[in-house]
């Protein structure tokens, strides 16, 4: 019998987080499969179906250093040099200090990775949003107030079987029993959370390559007439989720219609 496990929710603000999708997809995810994440974000399918082995990656390298010094039992003290409060001039100081260690292309750092963190807390919405030239360009946020994390050590031992990546998805090692579950992101407008946008491109090729892979695959996107073409015309089985509306410009909170594809998994 597995020894009981305590619930981590995900550290990060995450626009399109997948937590409220954790109750449809369990069935499908066999234990004794590794579970293959090419678009991590804010890790709510991994912490909550909390796999004993996986494969996680994203093509946002700072999302990616973030979860590795916090496997290596990554804290917040004064010792830092950083400071650690809610406040318009610090936000934008703080701002200022992590696009200079992407400028210097130091953000592979224990420093990039608690601004990182710390801007994604007390920006505007939660909005990871890059310019062209790879700086943080998301103003400050409007809340009441933000509980900033000072210790990460207790998702240590839950990233002790969890192999992190950083890249194009089509670069991972994956192995032919995998299951691998891909929430890119979605078929809309706005897709530049990294300096290079996900274009359409992108989207068939990614579809190309989980159509390609022997095991089981589940996808995530947003309901539209060619992406459901894609997934069918690749031999995938298609389904429409009602999902909320996570972070809405207007306040509205109406449901979203996204697909569910499916190629290989039973429950």
């Amino acid at each position: 019998m597995k020894k009981e496990r305590p619930e981590l929710k995900p550290v990060l603000k995450w626009a399109g987080g997948k937590r409220w999708l954790l109750e449809t997809i369990r069935p499908y995810v066999d234990p004794n499969r590794r579970l293959v994440d090419p678009f991590s974000g804010g890790l709510s399918l991994p912490l909550g179906l909390r796999p004993d082995r996986a494969l996680l990656s994203d093509a946002n390298p700072h999302l990616m250093n973030l979860y590795r010094w916090m496997r290596h039992g990554l804290d917040w003290d004064e010792a830092t040099g950083i400071e650690w409060a809610y406040d318009k001039a610090v936000f934008y100081e703080n701002r200022d200090k992590f696009n200079a260690l992407c400028d210097a292309r130091q953000y592979w750092t224990r420093e990039g990775a608690l601004l990182f963190y710390y801007l994604n807390r007390t920006c505007y919405n939660g909005l990871c949003r890059f310019n062209s030239s790879g700086y943080f360009n998301t103003p400050f946020g409007a809340h009441k107030n933000v509980e900033l994390r000072r210790d990460f050590h207790a998702y240590r031992d839950v990233f002790v079987g969890w192999d992190l990546y950083f890249g194009d998805f089509s670069t991972l090692p994956t192995q032919p029993d995998d299951l691998i579950y891909a929430d890119p992101p979605y078929d809309v407008d706005f897709t530049q959370f990294t300096p290079k946008d996900f274009t359409w491109d992108d989207q068939a090729r990614l579809a190309k390559w989980l159509a390609d892979h022997p095991g089981p695959v589940i996808a995530s996107n947003s309901y539209t007439p060619r992406i459901v073409d894609l997934y069918r015309g690749l031999g995938f089985s298609v389904y429409t989720v009602a999902a909320p509306r996570s972070i809405s410009c207007t306040g509205d909170r109406d449901p979203e219609i996204e697909i569910l594809a499916f190629k290989g998994a039973s429950s």
